[in-house]
Formats: C-alpha cells, structure tokens, sequence
C-alpha cells in the first residue's frame, strides 16, 4: 500500500491528519510509511486534481471523493460523524484502508 499526504505550505491539518492515519495503520498491522507531497502552486493543484489540504491518497486514489469541487490552493473539509473537521475520523481511515469498519 502506497499513502500520500498531500498539503499546502503550513498547512494546520497535517499534523493531525498524519498522526491520526499512523494511529489507524499501527490499529490495523500495517507499517505502511507515510509520504508527504507540498502543492505549492495552482497549476499544479489543477494538473493532479488537488481539492484542498490535506487530501489522503491511497495506492494514488483519493478515498474522500468531492465530486464536482474544483481544484485548488485551500484547506480541505471532510464531512465527519461529529461534523465538519480539517480530517477524516479515525473510523472513516479505517474503513478506508481496509475496506470493512472496525470492531
């Protein structure tokens, strides 16, 4: 499995949102390492898609589809179970990794 981070310059999530997705591969077994790729400018966030920051790609795939949002240099909102938040929750990076919700 290949996991990417993709991020603006200081972006305030990532830290976060990379140390929740750790949490989730120790939860399933995995040693998965995590790469971290900085969009700094607006063609490029065009030319691979980039929706905000920080968008979590799986094997090059984002799990967190937005159908419609255009790309560009800005933060990124996932819908939660507990609401809005600048990253996925732990049970939805769980089941994104495995495919099956959690215990």
């Amino acid at each position: 499995m290949r996991i990417q981070i993709l991020v603006v310059p200081d972006c305030p999530h990532h830290k976060y949102a990379a140390e929740r997705l750790r949490r989730v591969l120790e939860d399933i077994g995995s040693s998965t390492t995590i790469a971290t790729r900085i969009i700094t400018d607006q063609a490029e966030a065009e030319r691979i898609g980039f929706i905000g920051s920080p968008t979590i790609l799986i094997d090059g795939r984002d799990p967190f589809p937005e159908p419609g949002r255009p790309a560009g240099l800005a933060c990124r909102r996932y819908q939660t179970p507990d609401g809005p938040a600048g990253f996925p929750s732990r049970d939805q990076l769980h089941r994104a990794l495995t495919g099956i919700p959690p215990c």
